[in-house]
């Protein structure tokens, strides 16, 4: 299994209704995935780091999965809207569990 975690800066004028909307659009892609064992996304509640306000998760099956993920047409739509959201800065990391 792959676990990839996505720490999301955005600009301050970014609201708290876009960033839940960040949410909910990535959460929804697990309908639309296939390889995706599990999809996580909030708020940062840490103070550390606290800058980085959104984190995204999500465990891949295999790196086939992981693969097809990052070329999804839906994922790509999210991406843009992320991206069109006043995002700043990301932080991701892969790792096998």
């Amino acid at each position: 299994m792959i676990q990839r975690t996505v720490l999301l800066k955005f600009d301050e004028a970014t609201t708290p209704e876009t960033l839940q909307e960040v949410i909910a659009r990535f959460k929804a892609l697990k309908n639309d995935l296939t390889g995706v064992a599990e999809i996580h996304a909030g708020l940062n509640m840490a103070e550390r780091s606290k800058e980085y306000q959104v984190v995204l998760m999500v465990r891949f099956e295999d790196r086939a999965a992981l693969e097809a993920y990052t070329v999804n047409e839906r994922h790509q739509a999210v991406a843009a809207f992320i991206r069109d959201s006043g995002r700043l800065d990301s932080i991701g990391v892969d790792i096998e569990i």
